[in-house]
C-alpha cells in the first residue's frame, strides 16, 4: 500500500476463510455492507492480513489496523487510532450529526449511512501510514475511580437474587459500573426495567455487560 508502482505487483495480502464464513452467517442487510468494506480495506492497503479477533473480522498491517462487525440490526467499523486520523469520522453522513453505536461511525444499517469510497479509502490508507511509521496512540491517564454505587432498584433485585448477588459481588469494579451505567442511562422507566432484567439474568449466569464481544 505505502509502496511505489512497480512493487505493489509484489504486494500481497491474505483472506481468511473465517471472514467469508463470518460475512455468509451474518443477516441479509449485513452482507453487502461487510463485503464493501472489505473490498476497500484490500484496496487501500494490499498487503493487509485477516484475521478473526473476539469473533469478529480484523484487518491487520504491521499493526492492528481496523475491524468490522456485524450484529441484528447494524454493522461497525472501528480503526484502532482512530483519535490520530486526520479525517472527522464518527458522524452522520446525512445529518453531520455523531452518531452512537460500536465503533467509529455509529450504526452502520446500509450503504448509505458510510461515507464515500474515497473517505475511507484515504482513513484505511492513514491508518496503515501510521502503523508504519510506528505511531502509537497515546494512552489516557488513568483518572481516579469513584466508589462503585448500586441503583436501589438494582441492590434491591440483587438482594432477591442470591446467585445474581454473589456473582456480581465478584465483579470487578469496572464490570460492576458496566451494568450500573447501562441501567442508569436508561431514558425511560420501560427501558430501565427492561435493562434492569436482562442485568440480573446475565450478572445471574456469570456473564459481564458485553459478554457478546468476548472470546
Amino acid at each position: 500500500m505505502l509502496t511505489h508502482p512497480h512493487e505493489q505487483e509484489n504486494a500481497v495480502g491474505t483472506r481468511d476463510p473465517r471472514v467469508d464464513a463470518y460475512i455468509a452467517r451474518s443477516a441479509d442487510f449485513a452482507k453487502p455492507i461487510l463485503k464493501h468494506l472489505r473490498e476497500l480495506v484490500h484496496r487501500a492497503c494490499p498487503e493487509v492480513q485477516e484475521t478473526m479477533k473476539w469473533s469478529f473480522p480484523h484487518f491487520d498491517y504491521k499493526g492492528m489496523l481496523c475491524d468490522m462487525a456485524a450484529f441484528k440490526a447494524h454493522c461497525s467499523l472501528g480503526f484502532w487510532k482512530a483519535s490520530l486520523l486526520k479525517k472527522r469520522i464518527a458522524i452522520d453522513v446525512r445529518t453531520g450529526k455523531r452518531k452512537d453505536g460500536m465503533g467509529n461511525f455509529g450504526r452502520i444499517c446500509s450503504l448509505r449511512d458510510l461515507p464515500s469510497d474515497a473517505t475511507l479509502v484515504e482513513l484505511i490508507k492513514q491508518a496503515a501510514e501510521l502503523n508504519e511509521q510506528g505511531i502509537k496512540q497515546a494512552r489516557p491517564k488513568p483518572q481516579k475511580k469513584k466508589p462503585v454505587r448500586i441503583p436501589a432498584d438494582l441492590a434491591a433485585a440483587l438482594n432477591k437474587n442470591a446467585r445474581a448477588r454473589a456473582a456480581f459481588d465478584a465483579f470487578s469494579p469496572s464490570h460492576k459500573r458496566e451494568y450500573i451505567d447501562w441501567i442508569s442511562e436508561a431514558k425511560s422507566d420501560d427501558t430501565r426495567q427492561r435493562r434492569l432484567e436482562t442485568a440480573l439474568e446475565w450478572i445471574a449466569h456469570g456473564k459481564h455487560r458485553h459478554w457478546k464481544y468476548e472470546r
